[in-house]
């Protein structure tokens, strides 16, 4: 399995409009964080996380020709508003393109994007619709998306939550503010970690510092951890030196390879945790 991480920016993106920072001026390709979305890749099946405002810029970049499936992480606009971008994939199956999302967002984005899972939306000018199928999943119920048995794990976010996952010996988790118990268990024995971690020093309401993802990171014990939903208060090399061994910054376009086995069971939990 391999993962890729096709963003690992933050809502405003790096460079953000109109700073004259050092990491927003930098000539390090590694200092660019388009929003973020990573890719899970099988032989030729590939999982797309996230659909980020950049997403058709960002497969073109890594020269992803097809996803067969998108599993969304929660509704902030960052994460899904280049759903749009999925339209292409319509024409290339046997039917509607599938979205996972948790069935706590399912009435927002339907609601939100509702041209696009409405059979009977008006193509009349010519427009094809992206055409959607939705599938649910729930806190702690194991699911199948793309040929990735995938553990969804909820994780707090301020007034909503954000969904992440084991698959095999991958955890991701993104847009966290704290570890459940129920999850941390659950990630227990990964090889590779993604965590967000916004900055260093100052708590945010919503998502880790990179002191409190470096915990996060030694807790799990991950052979490798990456750190990811970054802002230009980070600079790449800067960081790296920092980080304690086993755990370093990610940047677009990384490519990780994990263990070739596609299916692995998680450690068992209950639902709702």
């Amino acid at each position: 399995m391999r993962l890729r991480f096709l963003g690992t920016g933050t809502s405003f993106g790096v460079p953000v409009i109109g700073c004259r920072c050092r990491v927003c001026t930098s000539d390090d390709a590694r200092n660019r964080r388009t929003r973020h979305a990573v890719a899970l890749e099988e032989g030729a099946r590939v999982l797309l996380v996230d659909t980020p405002p950049e997403l058709r810029l960002q497969l073109l970049r890594e020269g992803v020709r097809d996803v067969e499936a998108a599993f969304l992480t929660h509704m902030h606009a960052d994460h899904v508003n280049g759903i749009d971008d999925l339209r292409v994939f319509r024409f290339r199956r046997q039917g509607p393109f599938p979205v996972y999302v948790a069935r706590e967002f399912a009435a927002e984005l339907t609601t939100r994007f509702g041209y696009m899972f409405d059979p009977s939306a008006d193509t009349s000018d010519g427009v094809p619709k992206p055409e959607l199928a939705l599938r649910t999943f729930e806190d702690g119920r194991p699911v199948e998306a793309s040929g990735f048995d995938l553990l969804p794990l909820a994780f707090p976010h301020g007034d909503t939550r954000a969904y992440g996952f084991r698959a095999g010996p991958l955890g991701l988790v993104v847009d966290a503010k704290e570890m459940p118990p129920a999850a941390r268990k659950a990630l227990q024995g990964v090889e590779v970690l993604v965590l967000n971690a916004l900055w260093y020093g100052r708590p945010h309401p919503t998502h880790f510092n990179v002191e409190e993802a470096v915990q996060v990171a030694q807790s799990i014990g991950a052979r490798r951890t990456y750190l990811t939903h970054l802002t230009h208060r980070l600079e790449y090399n800067e960081l790296r030196s920092k980080l304690p061994a086993g755990v370093e910054p990610a940047y677009d376009g990384l490519v990780v390879e994990l263990s070739s086995k596609r299916r692995a069971d998680p450690p068992p939990r209950d639902a709702g945790g």
